[in-house]
């Protein structure tokens, strides 16, 4: 418990220098007539789409990059007087966060129903923009199919002690956590984490996650799809003895984790918000998102995915409404099991 205020102050000094980097733009004020992005989503996949939107309507776009819960720490921190127009993230709590605030002024229907109504809230106060899958990256020299563990609830058991690893620190990882807490209740996400603190080796992040397991350091880890997809597009230099198994049968381990998109109550530029929602989430955006690096999931209505990607409905994903899941509940049962 003593290291919660450490981790507080740690947030707070963030979210003070993400402040400060906000009020500029290449050292001079930020025009009024320009959409700011707080962007936690991909910088390369967000500067596409900025890049695309702004030849296709002249509006001018600012992009503000930093983490899911920087960035919405910071919208809850600043209130009325953000300059922010418009935040995306990579997952869907710290959309939720904001949401609580009662930051996010509702979207324009016709983008909302651009996606499909798993993908986004029940509250319309905004939206999903892309889509990534759970997986258990494994190492099949280490574990054969028939050792793979069915849920994963399994990881928690003393079998998988020192056999599985992961990257808690991480919103990723804690998403996957959240959804976890939605589905399985509190004292079983207590329990679960427990028996990761004892069982699991704990990584920077994904691709660390990753490689430990293609280099045989442990026998599988749990992140999120894309990772590995994007390796085996190029060189397979982290994940060549690799595999993945999918949890499937809506089990927390088949979470989609979905990434958001809203307006801020507070924009100065609405109207123009509101366009660039609409521009990510129809087809121009979300063929940028298909056939682009990210590998992530198109979400939009007929969007198609990068060909090499399992089918997002073959996936058996559980259906959780991503404006429920909570972020802040989840990093205090992390950092009372002691992974944070």
């Amino acid at each position: 418990m003593a290291r919660r205020p450490l981790a507080l102050l740690t947030a707070g000094l963030a979210v003070a220098a993400l402040s400060l980097s906000a009020c500029s733009d290449s050292g001079g004020d930020v025009p009024d007539d320009a959409l700011v992005v707080y962007n936690a989503q991909h910088e390369q996949l967000t500067k596409e789409w900025a890049d695309a939107f702004t030849k296709q309507t002249g509006i001018r776009v600012i992009l503000r990059n930093g983490s899911d819960s920087e960035l919405g720490n910071q919208l809850v921190a600043e209130g009325k007087d953000s300059r922010a127009d418009v935040f995306l993230t990579e997952n869907s709590p710290a959309m939720s966060l904001v949401e609580r605030a009662k930051l996010f002024a509702p979207l324009d229907k016709a983008t909302l129903a651009q996606v499909p109504e798993r993908y986004r809230p029940s509250s319309g106060l905004w939206t999903g923009i892309a889509a990534r899958s759970t997986v258990f990256v494994y190492n099949p020299d280490k574990l054969s199919a028939s050792e793979l563990p069915k849920s994963i609830m399994d990881l928690a058991d003393p079998a998988w002690k020192g056999r599985w690893g992961a990257a808690p620190g991480g919103a990723d990882f804690q998403a996957i956590v959240s959804a976890i807490l939605k589905l399985k209740g509190r004292d079983a996400t207590a329990a679960w984490l427990t028996g990761m603190r004892q069982n699991a080796k704990i990584y920077r992040n994904n691709i660390a996650t990753m490689q430990a397991v293609n280099a045989g350091e442990i026998p599988g880890g749990i992140i999120y799809h894309y990772y590995w997809f994007r390796d085996q597009d190029g060189t397979k230099e982290q994940s060549g003895n690799t595999k993945l198994h999918y949890f499937k049968h809506q089990d927390p381990g088949a979470f989609v984790s979905v990434s958001g998109g809203g307006v801020l109550a507070s924009s100065r530029n609405k109207e123009k918000a509101q366009q660039f929602l609409a521009f990510i989430t129809g087809p121009t955006g979300q063929e940028i998102l298909g056939k682009g690096y990210s590998f992530e999931y198109p979400v939009a209505n007929g969007a198609a995915a990068n060909p090499a990607l399992p089918p997002l409905d073959s996936l058996e994903a559980p259906a959780i409404d991503p404006s429920t899941l909570n972020g802040t509940e989840v990093i205090d049962l992390m950092t009372d099991a002691g992974l944070l």
